[in-house]
């Protein structure tokens, strides 16, 4: 079982950043797609507002034994990106799938935006 970590509450979920989004929509049609394969996880602030919507894509419990990482995707605004995501958990997600095309221009490392 995968899992993921969606950012709200700060910039990521806010209608005045983003008001083409529905946030909560989009946060309800994460939820509805992975069902009971994977877990969603829903975080305060995760401190990198440059890039929202996060979502954080964790790797299985065998794939973190063999040494995948979370991934951090960023930019998460649009509609078709929730399949991307939840094709690439039920795919095997980090460190078992290679991450989709269309999601790897939103990949990012957290550290590179820490004060």
């Amino acid at each position: 079982m995968g899992a993921l970590t969606i950012c709200r509450d700060c910039c990521c979920g806010d209608r005045k950043k983003h008001p083409e989004v529905d946030h909560d929509a989009q946060l309800e049609a994460f939820r509805g797609a992975v069902g009971d394969r994977h877990r969603v996880r829903v975080s305060e602030c995760l401190s990198v507002c440059e890039r929202s919507n996060v979502v954080v894509v964790h790797p299985t419990p065998a794939a973190r034994r063999d040494g995948a990482r979370l991934v951090h995707l960023g930019d998460v605004l649009e509609d078709h990106l929730v399949g991307a995501v939840v094709g690439w958990l039920d795919a095997g997600g980090p460190g078992v799938a290679q991450v989709p095309g269309e999601l790897a221009e939103r990949v990012f490392n957290p550290a590179d935006y820490a004060d």
